[in-house]
């Protein structure tokens, strides 16, 4: 989602708190030594989310090959292996089978497994990473028979998700994700404590003193689950009134907004930084910022916007993240113009354009609404080829090539927004007595002016403005004879 932090001046060595930024503050307080509390990853209480981030170590890849090039799942699972590095692990070795499908008990298949399982001991691995989806039956089936820790891609991202969440409403999203995937994969210790009953309701083998405890640990937990689901989506559902209140002032001052989009690590909260001075944390890591950060700036005519930076996009979102960060995604559809950021540097670059209009259609039915037009802002330029950049020319006609981390193509960019935000469309001919000269500077603030003469009783001008803006000026407005 970001560039190298070096791009801010920001290289480990202690600084002068007052000179660094909020995001600088933040990347070195995540680089710091700390001690961790409660290394163990037993679950110990379901209401408590941060209850086990997956502490990935030593880890072996594994991917199932159905369709594409050998050149995009080799890419595929290429991009696993940086999820699992910002995970915190070591990849000590990815696989990937030719399949037509997954297997639906193993994933990989009964003798790929033996295989597999050989791997991992000659590996000393301790967790086996899938880069899809895994049902609740092929998780089981895989750790039985690989003796170690498996987790699947969905997993992963959510640890990372709940690894860099700052916000409180980041955090409870994050939280609701985990705990939609949790649900359908909890597992108990056998049926020791499952419900019985004595005399005739116990059947042959019930009677006196075979009465159970009544709801087993695993149905205690999953409707203990269910509870916390339901609080946290209350929870967000009041944090997304007050940020759609913040939204609806901006509209109702008929504010223009601009949503920046793209895939994780394209470098969006870079191109915050370069368009608008936020200081926003950056750092060269997936999902590095999740948490929706607003800033206004103006155009070179000097009109104001805001530009909203979003969270990062990946190929396969888990849909639980879509779903928990639905109101955080909301600001993309409200918006007046997504810029979609696409890292020119990456190898396949078409994949990230896919991968993050498949989500923003997916919002788009959801609010049964059409997506803001769009504007493509290929990223990181200085780091790529000529070849690529001719390539990405090609596939991408009408974007613009920028560099954020050096400036180039900034300020075209910032011609481009402003040619496509929305304009004043009401025309007014008014003279504006010199008492009133708020009035005139709002409408060079706000309008667009056409024409403007200073007279003996006033300030003559025609412009464009918004309708508000119309309204409190039709009390000077010029007659014509």
């Amino acid at each position: 989602m970001t560039e190298e932090s070096t791009q801010h001046g920001f290289d480990g060595a202690l600084s002068d708190p007052a000179d660094l930024s909020l995001g600088e503050l933040e990347l070195e307080e995540r680089s710091s030594l700390r001690r961790v509390a409660g290394l163990s990853t037993e679950l110990q209480d379901i209401t408590e989310v941060e209850y086990r981030q997956l502490r990935l170590e030593r880890v072996v890849l594994v991917g199932v090959w159905t369709e594409g090039t050998a050149l995009e799942s080799d890419a595929s699972l290429a991009e696993l292996a940086r999820l699992a590095e910002t995970a915190g692990s070591e990849v000590l070795e990815g696989l990937v089978q030719r399949r037509d499908r997954p297997d639906p008990a193993t994933y990989v298949g009964s003798g790929k497994v033996l295989e597999l399982a050989e791997v991992v001991r000659a590996t000393g691995a301790d967790t086996v990473i899938c880069d899809g989806e895994l049902s609740p039956s092929q998780l089981q089936q895989l750790e039985a028979r690989l003796k170690v820790k498996v987790i699947d891609r969905t997993a992963l991202i959510l640890d990372i998700f709940a690894q860099h969440a700052r916000s409180r409403e980041g955090k409870s999203q994050v939280e609701l994700a985990q705990l939609q995937y949790l649900l359908p994969r909890l597992r108990g210790w056998g049926q020791t404590l499952s419900r019985q009953a004595g005399g005739r309701a116990g059947g042959a083998n019930g009677g006196v003193g075979l009465r159970g405890p009544g709801e087993t640990k695993l149905e205690t937990d999953r409707r203990r689950i269910r509870a916390k689901i339901s609080k946290l989506r209350k929870e967000i559902t009041a944090m997304a009134t007050v940020r759609d209140t913040k939204r609806g002032q901006r509209t109702a001052n008929e504010i223009p907004s601009v949503a920046i989009a793209g895939y994780t690590n394209a470098g969006k909260s870079s191109l915050l930084n370069a368009l608008t001075g936020a200081g926003v944390l950056v750092e060269d890591s997936l999902f590095a910022t999740l948490d929706a950060t607003t800033r206004r700036t103006l155009t070179p005519e000097g009109h104001t916007y805001t530009l909203t930076d979003t969270v990062g996009f990946v190929r396969h979102l888990p849909h639980q993240l879509v779903e928990a960060f639905r109101s955080t995604l909301d600001e993309v559809a409200d918006a007046d113009l997504v810029l979609h950021v696409v890292d020119g540097a990456d190898p396949m670059p078409e994949w990230q354009v896919n991968a993050v209009r498949e989500v923003l259609h997916e919002i788009g039915d959801r609010r049964g609404r059409a997506m803001p037009p769009e504007l493509v802002v290929v990223n990181k330029v200085d780091a790529a080829t000529e070849f690529g950049l001719a390539r990405l020319r090609h596939l991408l006609p009408g974007a613009v090539f920028v560099s954020a981390h050096t400036g180039a193509g900034i300020d075209e960019l910032r011609e481009r927004v402003s040619g496509l935000l929305p304009r004043p469309e009401q025309e007014v001919d008014v003279l504006v007595p010199y008492s009133r000269g708020e009035l005139v500077a709002r409408v060079h603030r706000e309008g667009e002016i056409l024409s403007e003469e200073h007279t003996g009783a006033g300030t003559q001008l025609r412009a464009k403005v918004k309708p508000d803006l119309a309204g409190v000026l039709e009390a000077y407005a010029r007659t014509t004879v």
